[in-house]
């Protein structure tokens, strides 16, 4: 081992170890998984798909992803899968380079500051090139606006309507999009990268028999190795019987060149842990210990957007606390807590500098932790909320201000000086502690 990796591979062990990952889109993956991620496959070059390949040495290769396939297949119920997305960004390029048809296609999904993804139409995105987009957002109560996405459909005809997004606590009713869908002649396409680990543990209704393909990441609640799948389903397949190989071909030559085969090792094992009784329970626990931070924040004073949650995530809007996301997360890390600052419905605020703040909890579950301890992490959260609500008020009054360079001045100024803050390292010994007792898959 290179002995500066291997240094930094320690701290960052240590960094995982040491602290609570709040981030919903982070989980720990199993010893087993890493295993086959640090296997001899990462040798091979296998541009192609089984028995098609661009390469000589590809047999096992061939064995390898045929067994991927079929472990996807069984677990969704799905009669196709490309398992070679890198990850859900290109994966969802792909879906679009294979539904287009001409230059006057649109894509219908979700607004990015309601919960949606920049791969989904957003205008940073190079998916939004391919395909314009229109948007729908949330509702008051956290809901799809689905009145907002009925009428877009009907005035836009949209080739593709996406469900799923960055930014969504409550069940995704997919036979609403199913019934939109085929009034105006669309395809349904749902990504269920964040709740893909749940649906397959059935802590969360499936897609698949109301969406015509279906794509999810594979690290998330799904906690494999990093990557992405396109799912194909019985319905899509049925609205056009090349719906497979076009997504295939959209894949390969069209997006992306040879596999990560090390990974496809990798997500082989977590499709099979994820096939376990254990898996169910543990989506279980997941979908309980959000419940019991939403419902202890709330009991708090924290405003929640939905109103607290119904999956793995519990979204935040700190508008009433007087300080942004990006205050709180840095609070947060300095007590040993790591959450991402989110935007909000109709946020007034700026993607980096937003007003909400996002929490999960797949992976304090995968550690083994319980609605006792989601109870004392609400407790830590809001007592460094408080403190960096008191510091901001009394120390920091800049940060937020319209003159770019006092802001920036008084954001670096928190940063330094809240680093050393007695609360919030008072609170980090308490988190250490607690992450001793529950340790890290290793």
């Amino acid at each position: 081992m290179d002995k500066q990796v291997g240094e930094l591979i320690y701290q960052e062990e240590e960094r995982q170890q040491k602290t609570l990952a709040l981030i919903p889109s982070e989980n720990y993956a199993s010893p087993a998984v890493r295993e086959a991620m640090a296997s001899c496959f990462a040798n091979k070059y296998a541009e192609g798909y089984p028995q098609k390949r661009y390469y000589q040495g590809n047999e096992v290769v061939d064995k390898l992803e045929r067994l991927c396939q079929e472990r996807a297949q069984k677990l969704f119920g799905v009669p196709h899968v490309n398992v070679q997305p890198l990850s859900g960004a290109p994966a969802n390029l792909a879906i679009i380079k294979a539904l287009w048809s001409d230059k006057n296609d649109v894509q219908l999904s979700q607004l990015l500051s309601s919960g949606g993804h920049l791969s989904m139409g957003q205008e940073v995105s190079v998916t939004n090139m391919v395909m314009p987009a229109v948007f729908y957002t949330l509702d008051k109560s956290g809901e799809i606006n689905w009145e907002e996405l009925f009428a877009k459909a009907r005035e836009h005809k949209p080739r593709i309507i996406w469900s799923g997004g960055t930014g969504y606590t409550r069940i995704f009713h997919w036979e609403k999009y199913r019934l939109i869908a085929d009034e105006v002649g669309a395809y349904f396409v749902a990504d269920i990268s964040h709740i893909g680990g749940l649906v397959a543990g059935g802590a969360h209704p499936t897609p698949v028999p109301y969406a015509d393909v279906v794509m999810t990441t594979t690290h998330k609640s799904l906690r494999g190795p990093r990557g992405a799948m396109i799912m194909v389903t019985d319905r899509g397949l049925k609205k056009d019987p090349d719906l497979g190989q076009k997504i295939d071909k959209a894949v390969f030559p069209g997006t992306q060149g040879g596999p990560h085969m090390e990974n496809v090792a990798a997500l082989v094992v977590a499709l099979a842990e994820a096939g376990t009784e254990e898996f169910k329970e543990y989506s279980r626990q997941i979908v309980a210990n959000a419940n019991t931070l939403a419902s202890e924040l709330a009991i708090r004073g924290y405003e929640l957007v939905g109103g607290g949650t119904e999956n793995h995530m519990v979204w935040i809007d700190l508008s009433n606390k007087g300080i942004d996301g990006w205050t709180a997360a840095w609070a947060l890390e300095y007590a040993g807590m790591i959450a991402n600052r989110q935007t909000v419905p109709d946020d007034a605020k700026s993607a980096y500098y937003p007003s909400g703040l996002r929490l999960g909890t797949p992976a304090v579950t995968t550690r083994g932790m319980k609605e006792a301890e989601m109870k004392t992490i609400a407790g830590w959260i809001d007592k460094a909320v408080e403190s960096c609500r008191v510091a901001v008020g009394s120390k920091y009054k800049d940060i937020g201000n319209p003159d770019k360079v006092k802001d920036q001045e008084a954001r670096k100024k928190f940063k330094d000086e809240m680093a050393s803050d007695a609360v919030l390292a008072g609170i980090k010994k308490e988190v250490e502690e607690l992450c001793g007792r529950f340790l890290c898959p290793r």
